[in-house]
């Protein structure tokens, strides 16, 4: 595994038995991608985009295949060991927000380090910073049902980033936002993960969000159709030019 690479992700498929039938959502996926990156992964809706960030952030477990993230391989760890990396290393924003309806913004944000044990005030301080920094100063003791779309998921993202992750994975970030809200999601999003250095992977039907990425992942039918990876790209053109 090349160092830089923060993410692999080996000969992953996952299916499900529907039936009398097994349906393979992912088939034979490969792909790296290197630390401090941006990538977008997308695809037709049903071409397992969603599925293959699950597994990636370790919701979920393949069928087979393997997914490594700083060199351990989290698809073979237990509950408790990938409870252990999600709260020290991944952050994931969720399209439909996620947060706590009966806590305040700032307790939304607080949350995954509390469970650390992390003094009251320390982490207090953190979430305000963070809150401060997406823009929702005057908004910290609202609850989720007194903030707008965006609002909320300003808070999902502040939340993401309170344990400073070693990679974000966000799912259809502004899919329920509008155009000019998700804009400005998306500038948050960046700006993140440039100030930060975290590793930022978006799954997104929206081609010029994708476009901003540094590179794109196409999925159709549960595999790889495209990799803008300039290596990728360089292999396939020698393979189709010796074909």
């Amino acid at each position: 595994m090349n160092n830089s690479s923060i993410l692999t992700v080996q000969n992953l498929t996952k299916s499900f038995k529907s039936g009398e039938y097994l349906l393979t959502v992912l088939d034979d996926v490969t792909f790296s991608i290197q630390r401090g990156t941006s990538c977008a992964i997308i695809g037709p809706s049903g071409s397992g985009k969603t599925t293959l960030l699950g597994l990636c952030a370790g919701l979920d477990k393949p069928s087979s295949g393997n997914v490594l993230l700083n060199d351990s391989k989290i698809s073979e760890m237990n509950e408790k060991d990938l409870s252990r990396v999600r709260n020290e290393q991944i952050g994931f924003v969720f399209q439909t927000f996620q947060l706590i309806s009966t806590l305040t913004a700032l307790e939304n944000v607080m949350v995954p380090i509390e469970l650390r044990g992390v003094p009251y005030k320390d982490v207090e301080k953190l979430a305000l910073d963070l809150l401060n920094q997406v823009g929702l100063k005057d908004r910290v003791h609202h609850y989720p049902n007194q903030l707008s779309g965006g609002e909320q998921q300003r808070v999902g993202i502040a939340r993401a980033f309170i344990h400073q992750p070693k990679i974000l994975f966000a799912d259809e970030p502004t899919g329920n936002l509008d155009g000019e809200t998700g804009l400005q999601i998306e500038q948050l999003l960046f700006d993140l993960n440039r100030d930060k250095g975290t590793t930022l992977i978006i799954v997104t039907h929206d081609r010029e969000l994708a476009q901003k990425c540094d590179r794109i992942i196409e999925l159709k039918s549960g595999e790889v159709i495209y990799d803008s990876d300039p290596i990728i790209q360089e292999t396939a053109n020698q393979e189709a030019k010796f074909a």
